[in-house]
Order: C-alpha cells, then structure tokens, then sequence
C-alpha cells in the first residue's frame, strides 16, 4: 500500500494528458511560434477574463515576474503573513525584483482591512511607496482556506483609492472557484495580474500562467526570458495543460469531497485533532499530541506519506490520484499509527 498525501503535486498525468501529449502540434516557443502553448495562453486568458498569458515553468516564477512588472526597485509590497511568496519563494522578492516585502497579521489568509491600509506608505523623500497588494487564494500555510469574496472587493476597493495594483497568488484559485462555485473569470476581476499553477489539483506534470493585461504581459514576458524560462517545445507541457483546464478543472470537487469525509474519520481516532470548522478544499490538518516527525515517520510504515507541518501538525492534501477506495486504507494507517507511535 502507498497512500500519497504529502501534496497535490504528485499526481502522474492522465492517460489523455498523455495522448495530447503524441498529438499537441509543435514549435519553439522562445520564438513565439509554439502553437500549442499559444492555444493554452489564449484559453487561460479567457477562462480568467483577461487579455493574455504567458506560460512559465513554475508558479514560482509567475508570482516572481508579476512583482518585478507591477513594482519599481525599492517599492514596498504587501502580503499576509504566511504568504506563500514569503515563505517559500527563497526571498526572490528581495533578489529578484528588488521589493521591500511587508506583512500583515492574517488569521486563515485572510487579512482585515484596516490593517492592511495602516502599512501602506506614500512616496516621499524618506519612504518606500507601497505600490503591490498580493493575496494567496487557497492559502497553503491556512490548509486551503479560501478568502471570501466579499473580502476581495474590499480589497480591490481600498487598492483603487490608494493606487495600488493587486495579484493573486492562484496557485489553487480553481481549487477556490470549485469550493465557492462561481467561474474563475469572476474572481481575476478583483485582480490586475493572477497566477494559476497546473500542476497541483489539475494534475498536470509541469507549469503555470501569469495573467494579466496585454501590456503587462508584454513586459511578463522579457522578465520569463530574463529569468531563464523560456522554452522550446513546450507544447508538450502545454497540452496537458489545456487537459487540466478544459477536462478536469470540475474535478477538484471531489479532492474537495474527500478531504470532508477523510477528515471527519480522523476526528474520531484518539491522540489526533482535527478541527472540522475549519475544513475546506483539499487539505486536511491533522493536530497531533506527540511530536509530528513521530506521527509522519510511523505513519509511512504503514504505507501512508504526509509532511509534518508544524511541531505538532500533520498536512494531508488530497488530489486526483486518491479514490474513495485510499481514504479507508488512510484511516486505518492512522489507527495503526495511533496504538505504536512513541513519545521522541
């Protein structure tokens, strides 16, 4: 038994994402004549609303390129405080588009308002201009939280009376559409630049788009050959991709489905805690009495692989490679884990 719930970026594509694969017509996309990647831009700029896209290697670099376009050298940007992009990014913020990064108290992702305009500064003299909001949706550090829409108009909102542009770290925004049941075209509008990754839920190997207006992706684009992700026959990526989009993105309401009823079987197993309340999209955080290395390291004896997220904290991420048929196994590895795992 080998249960894999350490991401959902571990899925294998789909045997159409394969067979797209053998027919996706090629060309070099470096020299702007991959029509398969064309197809995949296009799509994705209209499924969100926008007016172009730019295919990139990694959700990294889209988050990384829509910085360095939207802000000047020294310009300030704001994020929550478990921000993706401050996190895990290896302070590309600092590196690569020379940002002054500031954040803001968040609970589950979500930031009140007023603190977030409290920390905007103006241009002056002596002060960086705050210039970015960025937001994270579903947030990964909250275990999949999604921000209610209400939420982003007010902070689309408090961004137009400041002069500030906003992006959306979207990594799993459809995993945030699903859940909320609205197109994604309604949420990008809140946004002058949004992110999607292919490669988590929607079960692609490899890829995200960074869209955004025509000019703004114009200027994406020399920041992707700057950053060393232009690439050649990248159609092959790009079919699975348009797969992703246009066949399975409906998908993720069953990892969504899943992760509910995963989560309330592991309620009931004596030693672990999960808060139901809480419980949303495709993750389920798993609290643990004795230390998580423990829980994570007995729990793969039994076949089941997860990351410890926290001294005490067990992340499980379903996806689209997990049936109904693995949260039964899932449960039990937990059972058996629960009577031998050991204090540290």
């Amino acid at each position: 038994m080998n249960i894999d719930l350490r991401s959902d970026t571990v899925t294998r594509p789909s045997a159409a994402m394969m067979a797209a694969m053998q027919a996706a017509p090629l060309g070099d996309d470096v020299l702007g004549d991959d029509p398969t990647v064309q197809e995949l831009e296009a799509y994705t700029a209209e499924l969100l609303g926008m007016e172009a896209a730019v295919f990139c290697p990694s959700g990294t670099m889209t988050n990384q390129i829509a910085l360095a376009v939207h802000c000047e050298r020294g310009d300030a940007a704001l994020f929550d405080e478990d921000a993706h992009m401050l996190f895990y990014e290896v302070g590309a913020p600092a590196v690569i588009g020379q940002v002054l990064c500031r954040s803001v108290p968040s609970t589950d992702g979500v930031m009140e308002v007023h603190e977030v305009e409290r920390r905007m500064l103006s241009y002056s003299l002596h002060t960086p201009p705050t210039t970015l909001l960025c937001l994270e949706n579903t947030h990964n550090r909250a275990g999949g939280a999604v921000i209610p829409m209400d939420r982003l108009r007010q902070y689309r909102e408090l961004c137009d009376r400041n002069g500030l542009h906003m992006h959306l770290d979207g990594a799993r925004m459809l995993n945030a559409c699903e859940w909320l049941g609205i197109e994604p075209a309604h949420m990008a509008s809140f946004f002058d630049s949004v992110s999607i990754c292919l490669s988590k839920g929607l079960g692609a190997p490899v890829g995200s788009l960074l869209v955004g207006s025509a000019d703004f992706i114009g200027k994406a684009r020399r920041w992707r050959k700057r950053l060393g992700g232009g690439m050649r026959q990248s159609g092959l990526l790009a079919a699975c991709g348009l797969v992703a989009l246009r066949d399975q993105r409906h998908d993720l309401i069953h990892d969504h489905r899943r992760a509910r009823m995963l989560a309330e079987q592991l309620a009931d197993i004596p030693s672990i805690h999960v808060d139901l309340a809480k419980q949303s999209t495709n993750f389920v955080m798993v609290e643990t009495d004795l230390p998580a290395e423990n829980w994570a390291h007995a729990l793969a004896q039994h076949g089941l692989h997860c990351i410890p997220f926290g001294p005490h904290r067990l992340r499980l991420v379903l996806h689209r490679d997990i049936s109904d048929e693995h949260l039964a196994e899932a449960v039990e590895c937990f059972r058996l884990t629960a009577a031998s795992v050991k204090p540290a």
